[in-house]
């Protein structure tokens, strides 16, 4: 039940919202879309005013107005649990900090090893009949932050989509406060074109796959390059089980290509957890009950993934060792993503039924004009390992696809050099035999 016991939901000014904040707290603004823009330009007008004000957030889609306003980060202290581009700006100053996670366990960490929130402020949808204020897409964890805070704040955004699933919004009287949004069009993420090195992926993935599968389709140009191959396919009776949609599954979903007839959990249901994406996903999904939105513990932890058969999960990763280490969140020291659910979901399809999991990389990437090679003998000083070398499977370039599942060191650096790009095989391949990855005369 809302703190605010007189007047549950009682509508306030962004300022008078604000002015609740005090020096040494903990806010939560939530993730994704959910973030508040409203009471995050009040909060930044009383920068003066506080000190250690702590601010835990995810994958922010706009600048934040408070740490603008701090640029030396001695007021506001920003700590997200993925980045996306605004993050790691923020970040690269030296004022956003990461919070290691996986994502499916956070509503586990709120309510088992986190603090109780002083406050959290989420925008929403309208408040509906019914009285909920509905999450939109980016459902999440936002349920176990408000059962862990002492006050909860909702600005309502009249832009949000109201998404259909299980637990997508929080009821009136749960609320304290409801403070009026500024209704802007909600921040995109539109899907850019695929590069040949994308489509050449995407080619040899889409030939591991058939009817009926299961799909988790992860965030980037590889994932969404599969999406666009099998739209223009012949397979049928798709399912998605997914941590996040995209505009590429809406094009799969549009075209006729996913019916999630075949799958064992939620059958004819497009799940995920959250969505960010262009304008037309948010049509999409509005009121779509083909498309449910629930907590992230119920997309991304294993044990529930793999009740699907055939779950066929896709992601990307930045750099790769020659024993199948993946470091997809980290530049060295500097920090540009996080772990999401990656491992997770690496782990859940492996465990499922006829599952796979694929891990994409272009060969190469560009640095200050030389190519260098993603597939190295030893991550990068620093680098953080997302996917261990034991939950590796299928690992994709586009020079070929390999499965490193029961193959020894010394076979996992012969095929990972393998699918390396023609330029560094030779210094790979002998950096391996001289750091004994490859014993003297195996192959």
């Amino acid at each position: 039940m809302s703190r605010n016991l007189q007047n549950p939901g009682q509508r306030i000014s962004a300022d008078q919202a604000a002015a609740l904040v005090q020096s040494g707290m903990w806010l939560d603004y939530g993730a994704v879309l959910c973030q508040p823009d409203e009471f995050d330009r009040a909060l930044a007008r009383r920068r003066d005013e506080l000190h250690k004000v702590k601010i835990r957030s995810c994958l922010s889609t706009r600048p934040r107005a408070v740490m603008g306003a701090d640029p030396d980060g001695t007021r506001f202290f920003w700590f997200s649990s993925h980045f996306g581009g605004t993050d790691r700006k923020m970040h690269d100053a030296g004022i956003a900090h990461y919070l290691p996670v996986n994502l499916g366990e956070i509503p586990d960490y709120y309510r088992r090893f986190i603090d109780p929130v002083d406050i959290v402020i989420l925008r929403c949808a309208p408040m509906d009949a019914q009285g909920y204020f509905n999450f939109g897409p980016a459902n999440l964890w936002h349920g176990a932050v408000i059962e862990r805070a002492r006050m909860v704040i909702v600005e309502e955004c009249a832009t949000m989509p109201r998404v259909m699933g299980v637990a997508t919004g929080v009821h009136v009287s749960d609320v304290d406060f409801v403070i009026p949004g500024d209704d802007a069009p909600l921040p995109e993420l539109p899907k850019g074109p695929a590069s040949a090195v994308d489509r050449a992926v995407a080619q040899l993935i889409a030939n591991e796959l058939e009817d009926g599968d299961c799909l988790q389709i992860g965030i980037g140009g590889m994932p969404n390059a599969v999406c666009s191959l099998l739209k223009d396919s012949s397979i049928a009776d798709l399912g998605i089980h997914t941590e996040m949609l995209t505009d590429g599954i809406i094009d799969l979903y549009r075209g006729g290509k996913i019916t999630g007839s075949r799958k064992q959990l939620d059958p004819g249901k497009i799940v995920c957890s959250f969505g960010l994406g262009s304008k037309y996903l948010y049509d999409a999904i509005h009121q779509n009950p083909d498309i449910e939105f629930h907590p992230v513990d119920y997309t991304n932890m294993p044990h529930m993934i793999m009740q699907n058969d055939r779950v066929k999960a896709i992601n990307n990763t930045t750099q790769m060792d020659l024993q199948g280490q993946a470091a997809s969140e980290s530049d060295g020291h500097r920090h540009i993503s996080g772990t999401g659910g990656q491992l997770q979901f690496a782990r859940g399809a492996y465990a499922s039924k006829g599952g796979k999991s694929f891990m994409c990389l272009a060969s190469t990437y560009d640095k200050k004009g030389e190519p260098r090679s993603r597939i190295v003998l030893a991550l990068t000083k620093g680098n953080i390992v997302t996917t261990p070398r034991t939950d590796m499977m299928y690992v994709v370039t586009e020079y070929g696809i390999v499965n490193l599942k029961g193959r020894t060191v010394a076979e996992r650096a012969q095929l990972l050099i393998g699918i390396a790009h023609p330029d560094f095989r030779e210094g790979l391949e002998r950096e391996a035999y001289e750091n004994r990855l490859i014993p003297r005369g195996f192959f």
